[in-house]
């Protein structure tokens, strides 16, 4: 099953090597975690959600031949801040107010 959701999100993304799908849980209640690049998130869910339910509804089929409970969750990835040191691009900022007193 985890190659399943592996080659469908890798077949949706435009970076295929940021898909990450992990297993979770007991053999015969799975879940799948999926996580893709921020920019790549509204292609795995699709409009309305259309695309992750289709994926769920493949796991859904698929588990209940082997006899599995099967969930997919699609993760997340956190907001890059900006706490990182900003670079310097050697352009100077200079004062126009000027002391009129």
């Amino acid at each position: 099953m985890k190659e399943l959701i592996h080659f469908l999100a890798s077949s949706l993304v435009d970076d295929p090597t940021s898909v990450k799908v992990e297993e979770r849980g007991a053999p015969e209640d799975l879940v799948l975690s999926l996580s893709v690049r921020r920019e790549d998130l509204g292609k795995v869910i699709g409009k309305k959600g259309r695309t992750a339910k289709a994926m769920r509804t493949l796991l859904a089929a698929a588990g209940q031949r082997q006899k599995k409970r099967i969930a997919l969750e699609i993760i997340e990835p956190p907001v890059p801040t900006n706490d990182a040191p900003q670079k310097e691009t050697g352009a100077t900022v200079q004062d126009s107010s000027k002391d009129e007193a």
